[in-house]
């Protein structure tokens, strides 16, 4: 469906230079959309120019803050498709760092929002959430009626941003939509740290032959999506009138316990070690135990459901460091 109705449209980028923007990029590109990329390239954000290697002279790159009004007033006219991933995702960078936080994830996407409304109100918007907005889950699997009670100052910026999309669909008939993300992964992961997932950190350790430290037992469970997956689901809303409006999460079908995947990350590396180490106090404050999304949402409404194993995508995840590792680490 999606490959039909994106040739020849003008397609927005924010945050197109980070992970989840690249891959969307570079697939738009592939289905003939003419693809504006704008990001701010700031350095905790994850953008990384090797993202977008091939795609220069395929698509537009601005490099600039979406919360320059005068800029981003003009960027949305006449675009049919918005996509919005910039932000910044660490939930520990975001207690450091609060007003950061505040700027990126809430004042960011009220500029892109109010030039949406004022310049372009009938482009489709899709935001970027995050499963941060649930907090720790009081029932399993966590379906889009859980309560929001997020741990960290990142969650609930996330969450007001959210709410700003749903906002201006009922105020001003903006046709947005927002999913909430779950431990996104795949090739283009910022590679350098944890601050955007331990999953990332797991794949450079093992590729390193270092240890992997598991905090207590590692019992947590979590699920995972794959980039390709992913990608699928925002073009998939974009292109959905049955969207508008509405909120839904990913997910895997599939859940996981943290210390079983850094085991499969060892195995399919060869290389690197599990360490068991007592849970550090400063992540104590945002750990939220287990969580598995219910997607039944998005599946029953919008045809959606993941394809990729995990065992799949983190061997191709690997594959892609092991070739392009000095544009990550």
């Amino acid at each position: 469906m999606a490959n039909n109705l994106f040739a020849g449209k003008k397609v927005l980028i924010a945050g197109g230079m980070g992970f989840i923007g690249s891959n969307l990029a570079r697939e738009l590109v592939r289905l003939k959309a003419n693809v504006l990329i704008i990001d701010s390239m700031f350095p905790s954000c994850g953008g990384n120019n090797f993202n977008i290697k091939g795609l220069r002279g395929k698509c537009k790159i601005v490099i600039k803050d979406i919360r320059e009004q005068l800029l981003i007033n003009n960027l949305v006219k006449n675009q049919d498709f918005i996509f919005s991933l910039a932000g910044q995702v660490s939930h520990v960078s975001s207690l450091d760092n609060p007003f950061w936080d505040l700027e990126n994830n809430c004042r960011a996407q009220l500029s892109l929002l109010e030039a949406c409304k004022k310049y372009n109100p009938k482009a489709k918007i899709v935001f970027s959430g995050t499963r941060g907005e649930y907090g720790k889950s009081v029932y399993l699997p966590v379906d889009e009626s859980h309560p929001m009670k997020p741990v960290d100052i990142n969650g609930i910026n996330k969450m007001a941003a959210e709410s700003y999309y749903l906002l201006y669909h009922r105020n001003y008939g903006l046709r947005t939509v927002s999913l909430r993300l779950t431990n996104t992964y795949g090739p283009g992961m910022q590679m350098k740290n944890n601050t955007q997932g331990f999953l990332n950190l797991f794949i450079r350790l093992a590729m390193d032959g270092r240890d992997i430290k598991i905090f207590g037992k590692g019992a947590q469970v979590r699920d995972f999506n794959y980039i390709d997956d992913v990608t699928s689901a925002f073009l998939i809303s974009a292109v959905n009138n049955n969207s508008d409006g509405q909120s839904f999460n990913l997910g895997s079908d599939a859940p996981i316990s943290i210390i079983d995947v850094a085991k499969l990350v060892i195995e399919l590396c060869g290389r690197g070690r599990i360490k068991h180490v007592p849970f550090p106090e400063e992540y104590k404050m945002t750990e939220v135990g287990d969580y598995v999304s219910n997607n039944k949402k998005i599946k029953r409404t919008l045809g959606w459901k993941p394809r990729v194993a995990l065992r799949k995508g983190l061997g191709e995840t690997i594959d892609y460091y092991k070739k392009y590792k000095e544009y990550y680490w």
